[in-house]
């Protein structure tokens, strides 16, 4: 059997915790970090739909990207979820970040899943380095790239369209508004990201570069079967579930516009 510490372990060796952003709670979270574990699951964010599946699964570790705790708490109620957990016996781990700016983490999977070529990290002065990646893409135009994100992550694209053919593209899964300069200043002719604001846009717009945010859920949650993968390899005698998230948002389109 392997302990929970074995599996810390190897999640810090191909996605170092120390690599995190300042702001971020990776790491262990829940839990007895010496037990032993039979059932791993994994899974964007844990909610009390996938916490309910994890309990009928008899997941006893449940690795996720987004942390359970990430904001200080003075106190852990019933309902609070990271005191189900601990009541449930289930131990947690999250890679966020560290997973983010990792070799084959969430940024080369969406690359990779958007058959974007020689990626490679773009330099940041004050993000953790690999938070971004750029690449390049067969030329197109804004609207034709904007389809081919949404066919291949079943998306819906916000995007502007700055008018000029895309070759290179930086991307950057969930949220990534924040490193923008770091984008523009690159010199790129197009930015992927999961979620900006409508200020981040209108900068973009002033700066001539393209932009598409096509959903945080769908920019991150492709790298979960990945993980899972690499720790059905590493560790082929624990069982390792997917638990199963839905975007917790939705899309209405009014008649008019359909």
């Amino acid at each position: 059997m392997v302990k929970i510490q074995e599996v810390y372990d190897y999640l810090d060796s191909i996605a170092p915790f120390e690599g995190q952003a300042d702001f971020d709670n990776s790491g262990f979270l829940v839990g007895d970090i010496n037990r032993y574990v039979k059932h791993i699951g994994l899974v964007l964010d844990i909610t009390k739909q996938t916490l309910k599946e994890a309990v009928s699964l008899d997941v006893d570790l449940i690795i996720t990207h987004h942390p359970v705790i990430f904001n200080p708490q003075k106190s852990f109620l019933a309902g609070d979820l990271g005191f189900e957990l601990a009541a449930s016996g289930i131990a947690t781990i999250a890679t966020h970040t560290s997973l983010d700016a990792a070799d084959g983490g969430v940024n080369d999977v969406l690359a990779e899943l958007l058959e974007v070529k020689k990626t490679e990290p773009l330099p940041s002065e004050d993000f953790p380095q690999g938070l971004l990646r750029v690449g390049f893409v067969d030329p197109m135009s804004a609207t034709q790239l904007a389809e081919h994100i949404g066919e291949k992550l079943y998306t819906h694209v916000k995007y502007f369209d700055a008018g000029r053919e895309i070759e290179t593209l930086a991307i950057c899964g969930g949220s990534g508004g924040s490193m923008m300069q770091d984008v523009l200043q690159a010199g790129v002719d197009a930015f992927l990201v999961g979620e900006i604001s409508h200020q981040h846009f209108l900068d973009a717009a002033n700066k001539s570069l393209s932009v598409f945010a096509a959903g945080h859920f769908e920019t991150e949650s492709p790298a979960m079967e990945v993980l899972a993968r690499k720790l059905q390899n590493r560790f082929p005698e624990t069982s390792i579930s997917v638990l199963q998230q839905d975007s917790p948002t939705e899309i209405f389109v009014p008649e008019a516009l359909r």
